[in-house]
């Protein structure tokens, strides 16, 4: 179903406990000290399935990741950081933003962008059947296939941050990668932004090698915040990369791919 070789190879943070016996919501106790966040038997039971969170490397790189489920107005504004400060990020969709925005979906592929799936609806994949989640994911894969040029669609980004090992089992046979995080803050309640500054403070204190960063679009702050947060992390060091990098960091052995 999704024709990639080797070489061409939402969000609250909770506590580590289960949603119930079987169900999770993507959680960690943050770090502020430079070094990744402890993400408990959450960690394994995500590799075992293929996924990530992390780069694991330890090299100064990041993952700029966005969540689209729908369209505030700020998702131009970062497009244009992107493009200015050469950036490259994934953006996870939902129908609804394939629905309402579909130039600026046409513009994430037209720059060079990761467009990853979301889901149609956003449903809950711990209370959805397979035939269920492989209806929501195909859908959104068609759609973005028809009106862009990106044909192929690997990269998921379960809706609501909830998950099983059913769930993670089941997107794998799909042919999707779960692409989790390590980095996040409350930042999708529009009602409730508290300027680009907090926006800025909150991400830089967890910062650390092989962050892949979380951010919603619907968020002015992180609009605001996104120019000032790529300058001073290259300042100390950092690059910023693709999914797409991590992957291949992921299956090559160091020194057979070109990092």
């Amino acid at each position: 179903m999704k024709k990639i070789t080797l070489l061409i190879l939402s969000i609250v943070i909770v506590p580590l406990f289960p949603i119930s016996a079987a169900a999770y919501g993507w959680g960690y106790e943050k770090n502020k000290d430079g070094s990744p966040p402890d993400v408990g038997f959450y960690g394994p039971l995500l590799e075992q399935h293929d996924g990530f969170y992390i780069d694991k490397s330890g090299d100064k790189e990041i993952y700029l990741t966005f969540d689209n489920g729908y369209e505030e107005g700020y998702t131009g504004r970062i497009l244009d950081v992107l493009k200015e400060k050469k950036v490259p990020a994934a953006f996870f969709i939902t129908g609804h933003y394939i629905n309402s925005a579909p130039e600026l979906v046409k513009r994430m592929n037209k720059e060079g962008h990761i467009i990853g799936n979301h889901s149609w609806h956003h449903p809950d994949f711990t209370a959805s059947s397979k035939s269920r989640i492989k209806e929501e994911l195909h859908k959104v894969e068609t759609a973005v296939a028809q009106l862009t040029d990106q044909k192929d669609m690997l990269y998921l980004r379960p809706p609501r941050g909830t998950f099983t090992d059913k769930s993670l089992e089941w997107t794998r046979e799909l042919g999707y990668i779960n692409a989790f995080w390590s980095i996040a803050f409350v930042d999708w309640n529009t009602g409730r932004q508290k300027g680009w500054k907090y926006a800025y403070d909150s991400l830089m204190s967890q910062v650390h090698p092989g962050a892949v960063m979380l951010l919603h679009s619907v968020s002015e702050d992180n609009a605001l915040a996104l120019e000032k947060m790529i300058d001073d992390l290259r300042a100390q060091g950092y690059t910023f990369h693709s999914l797409d990098h991590l992957m291949m960091k992921k299956l090559l052995p160091k020194g057979g791919y070109w990092y």
